[in-house]
C-alpha cells in the first residue's frame, strides 16, 4: 500500500453523490460509513491531492518523469505507435519496441533475459504465484511491500516471517523448517518506507548452505544504485545468487511499469502462466520509446544518483541522524494525527513530503518518508531542514528512531 495524500479530507466523493444508494443494502452502507468514521477518528483517512511545492516525497529519484527528453521519446513513440496497445501481450498487444526494451533491460541488469509488465504490483503478484505453490515454503522479510505479501498469499506457499534484515535469524529458519517442495526467500533491495538495505551479500552468501531460490524486489534501488546505475544486487556484485529481480520502471526510471529479470526458462514459464501477465492489456507500446531513453540517460549522466545520495548524506547530517545515504529519509514522528499536522505546515511553506500512516508503517511509527531527488539542490535540502527543525519546535515534537 502506498500512501496518496495527507490530509483527513474525502476520497474521491463527487458532488452530490452522499445520497446515492442504489445498488447496495443499508446495511453495507451503514459498514461502510463506519469504518469511515473510524479512520478520521484514527487519524488514518486519506484524501487524493495534487502535488504541490517542492517534490520531497515522490519515488521521481532521478527527475525523469518530465525530462524533455524522455518526454519527446514518448511523444514521437505514441504518433508512430499510437496510444494503446489494443489487447495483451500474447494477442495483438505486443509490438518489437517491447522485445527491443526487455532485452535492453536483461542487458543493463547483467541478466540473461527480461520481461515487461505493466506495473510492480503486477509483476510481484505475477512472480510469486507462478513460481511458488502448494508444498513450498517462502521466507519473507517482515517489512517486504504489499505487492509481496500478496504475491505471496495468492501462492498458496508456507511463509514465514522473519526478522527485518536479520540473516543471522534467517539463517536459523532455514536449518530448522522443515519442507518438501521448493523454498524460496523474498526481500527487497532497498525497503520503500524505512530508506534501509537488504543485507543481500549475507543472504547470498546463506545458498552456499542452504537450497532456496532468492528473489529480489529492486523497486527503489534501481537507477539509484550499482555502478551502472541497475541497483543493489549490482553494487553487492550477488547476481549470481539471485533467481529473480523484480525492477520498477515507475520510480527512478519516471515512466511506468516493472521488468522481471532472470534465466530464460523461467522467463518462458511466466510469459506462459503468469496471470497478471496473460490476462492483462499491454501497456502503450510508446512506453518503451520513453523506457529506452530513460536506460540512455541513467548511462550518461551518473551525476544524478550521485547527487541524490550526497544530499541525502547532507539532510541526514543536518538532522542529527545516523550517517546514510539512502535517497529515503523516513521522519518518525510516531503520532498519526501529528505526522499530518506537520506536513501540513510544511506544505504551507512550500515542502511537499507527505505523512505516511499505518497500515503502511507500524502503528506508532507515522512519519514523513521523505525521498531525495536530482532536481533538488543542497540548499533546497538545507531550507527544508531548517522549516522541519522550527515546526517540529512549534509543535512540541521531535523525530523518533526506527
Amino acid at each position: 500500500m502506498r500512501e496518496t495524500g495527507d490530509s483527513l479530507g474525502r476520497i474521491g466523493r463527487a458532488t452530490g453523490s452522499a445520497a446515492w444508494t442504489s445498488g447496495s443494502s443499508d446495511a453495507l452502507q451503514a459498514r461502510v460509513r463506519t469504518r469511515l468514521d473510524q479512520l478520521e477518528a484514527s487519524g488514518l483517512r486519506r484524501s487524493l491531492e495534487e502535488p504541490r511545492g517542492i517534490d520531497l516525497c515522490s519515488n521521481d529519484y532521478l527527475g525523469f518523469a518530465r525530462h524533455p527528453r524522455i518526454r519527446g521519446r514518448f511523444a514521437r513513440g505514441v504518433g508512430s505507435l499510437g496510444v494503446g496497445s489494443t489487447g495483451s501481450r500474447l494477442l495483438r498487444g505486443h509490438r518489437e519496441s517491447f522485445r527491443r526494451i526487455e532485452e535492453r533491460f536483461a542487458r543493463f541488469k547483467g541478466a540473461p533475459s527480461a520481461l515487461y509488465f505493466g506495473s510492480g504490483w503486477a509483476a510481484n503478484l505475477g512472480v510469486l504465484t507462478t513460481f511458488l505453490t502448494d508444498g513450498d515454503l517462502v521466507f519473507s522479510d517482515s517489512l517486504n511491500h504489499a505487492s509481496l505479501i500478496d504475491g505471496m498469499r495468492l501462492s498458496k506457499a508456507r511463509r514465514i516471517i522473519y526478522p527485518h534484515c536479520d540473516a543471522n535469524a534467517l539463517a536459523r529458519l532455514l536449518e530448522s523448517e522443515p519442507c518438501s517442495g521448493e523454498r524460496f526467500v523474498v526481500t527487497e533491495s532497498l525497503f520503500s518506507m524505512d530508506g534501509d538495505a537488504a543485507p543481500l551479500r549475507a543472504i547470498a552468501d546463506l545458498r552456499s548452505s542452504h537450497n532456496f531460490s532468492l528473489v529480489v524486489d529492486e523497486a527503489h534501488a534501481v537507477g539509484t544504485y550499482g555502478e551502472s546505475g541497475s541497483g543493489l544486487i549490482e553494487e553487492v556484485d550477488c547476481a549470481d545468487d539471485v533467481f529473480l529481480s523484480v525492477n520498477s520502471a515507475g520510480k527512478a526510471l519516471g515512466v511506468t511499469g516493472a521488468f522481471v529479470c532472470g534465466p530464460e526458462w523461467a522467463i518462458d514459464y511466466t510469459i506462459q502462466t503468469a496471470r497478471p501477465f496473460v490476462f492483462s492489456t499491454a501497456p502503450p507500446p510508446a512506453v518503451a520509446e520513453a523506457l529506452d531513453e530513460a536506460l540512455e540517460l541513467i548511462a550518461e549522466e551518473p551525476g544524478r544518483r550521485e547527487q541524490i545520495r550526497a544530499l541525502a548524506a547532507l539532510l541526514r547530517e543536518r538532522l542529527g541522524m545516523d550517517p546514510d545515504d539512502s535517497p529515503i529519509v523516513p521522519l518518525v514522528i510516531g503520532d498519526s494525527r501529528a505526522a499530518v499536522a506537520v506536513a501540513r505546515r510544511l506544505g504551507k511553506s512550500g515542502f511537499d513530503a507527505r505523512a505516511v500512516r499505518p497500515p503502511t508503517v507500524p502503528e506508532g511509527t507515522a512519519r514523513l518518508r521523505v525521498s531525495l531527488n536530482a532536481d533538488l539542490t543542497a540548499e533546497d535540502v538545507l531550507r527544508f531542514a531548517r522549516h522541519l527543525q522550527s515546526i517540529l519546535e512549534q509543535c512540541n515534537l521531535c523525530l523518533g528512531s526506527l
